[in-house]
């Protein structure tokens, strides 16, 4: 038996999961405005990374429910898809409203800029249940 290549939408489906990774990285060692930087880019919700993944997930979603009406999958795994659909478009709702603040931080600093201006640190954690 023969090991055929992958379709090229499977080769580039691995090497953006190995982009991803690697830009990861490369965000976790990033001066600020540089990470800045790619989060407004990751964030962007009409034109980011998180709009086009939910794209994705909801493209597969709609995969998954023409082959669970037609028997092929279970139901739950449309469901799941679904699910994550929204999830995701929700999150990236919730985020959107932030990204420009985000963006503001790659842009360097103007001597105007007074330190009441600028919002205080905070240790703030929230929890999510799931």
């Amino acid at each position: 038996m023969t090991n055929t290549p992958p379709f090229y939408s499977v080769r580039l489906a691995d090497d953006i999961a190995g982009q991803l990774g690697l830009l990861t990285q490369l965000l976790g060692h990033a001066p600020p405005h540089e990470a800045a930087q790619i989060l407004g880019k990751v964030l962007d919700y009409d034109e980011g990374l998180l709009g086009r993944v939910t794209e994705l997930v909801a493209t597969g979603s709609r995969f998954a429910q023409d082959h669970s009406q037609r028997g092929i999958l279970h139901p739950e795994v449309w469901l799941a898809l679904g699910r994550a659909a929204n999830e995701l478009d929700s999150v990236g709702e919730d985020l959107n409203e932030h990204t420009g603040t985000i963006k503001q931080l790659a842009t360097p600093a103007t001597p105007s800029t007074s330190p009441a201006a600028r919002p205080a640190g905070s240790a703030m954690v929230v929890r999510r249940h799931r």
